[in-house]
């Protein structure tokens, strides 16, 4: 298995735990098989849309070619996913554009997810490549969420720009950007309080961050980034569908992959809403934020290999 084996790791053994069963002294696909593949699809919290998407895709290369081998299914369900996985704005090699200076994002979900844990490892992996960074502790509403934000930059060696508690988050965020134009910051990354999606104000304040960040850099932010749970299967899309309608979410990470049966999700938001993967949590370590390539995350839910060992 390639990069993300960890992170899937879960996922793939209850996969092909289901779809084993199905295909022990079968030598062809069938509708057995095909029903095995739509049940494990399903647990995996890939979501009824997208499964049933991916299925009529494989029943019509099934028809069509009358005989498919398990190995060609295996190629074609990779294939398929990586197909899903393309959204507009997917960038495999390099989420962040450089030729924006300062690059501005703004990080956004709802409370436990992991929002400020990857902003910290975010700003440890661009220090670590020569960037200079600045964050943006805007969520003001949470002591804890300030000092694990100053941890983490003390941690990373980047600047950060903070107020006292209770402050206006979007009167944070207009610091932060002010003075990362100052100092010349290739990168900004602005943490923001987590938010239930169906809180109407807080929603609304992401409205107000945004337009003050504009005040000083017209063209931001660049990057909209909802962190989500991978943990928390359908709930995940919920928190996705209403984020979406608040605001202008331009990229996704998923953060606890490596924990969760349930890494079909990472599918079904992306087929569904159409919002591009920049980063996956694959570890609790510093370097366990990945990435995303959709092409070897495909490849790792659906490791050959693993399907030998059944």
């Amino acid at each position: 298995m390639g990069l993300f084996s960890k992170g899937v790791k879960k996922t793939n053994e209850t996969f092909w735990g289901k779809l084993s069963r199905a295909i022990v002294g079968r030598s062809r696909v069938d509708d057995d098989v095909l029903d095995a593949i739509e049940e494990a699809l399903v647990s995996s919290d890939m979501g009824v849309d997208t499964t049933l998407k991916l299925i009529d895709n494989l029943e019509d290369r099934v028809e069509r070619d009358k005989y498919m081998s398990l190995d060609e299914l295996v190629d074609i369900l990779r294939d398929e996913i990586a197909r899903l996985l393309e959204a507009e704005g997917a960038r495999d090699a390099e989420p962040f554009d450089f030729s924006k200076k300062p690059y501005v994002m703004l990080v956004v979900g709802v409370n436990g997810v992991g929002k400020t844990t990857t902003i910290g490892k975010l700003a440890a992996s661009l220090k670590a490549r020569g960037k200079k960074v600045v964050l943006g502790a805007a969520d003001t509403f949470r002591a804890a969420a300030v000092e694990q934000l100053q941890i983490w930059a003390d941690r990373a060696g980047v600047d950060i720009v903070r107020q006292e508690m209770g402050s206006d988050p979007a009167s944070v965020a207009y610091d932060t950007v002010r003075a990362a134009v100052a100092r010349g910051a290739d990168v900004v990354l602005i943490d923001t309080a987590g938010r239930l999606h169906n809180r109407v104000d807080l929603m609304n304040e992401l409205t107000k961050i945004r337009n003050v960040i504009r005040k000083v850099v017209p063209d931001g932010p660049h990057d909209v980034m909802l962190v989500l749970d991978a943990t928390t299967g359908q709930n995940a899309f919920q928190q996705a569908r209403e984020f979406s309608r608040a605001t202008d979410v331009t990229s996704l990470a998923v953060t606890k992959l490596d924990g969760s049966a349930k890494g079909g999700v990472v599918v079904g938001i992306v087929d569904q809403f159409h919002i591009p993967i920049h980063f996956v949590g694959i570890g609790e370590g510093i370097d366990d934020l990945k990435v995303f390539d959709r092409k070897e995350f495909a490849s790792s839910l659906f490791a050959k290999e693993d399907l030998d060992k059944k």
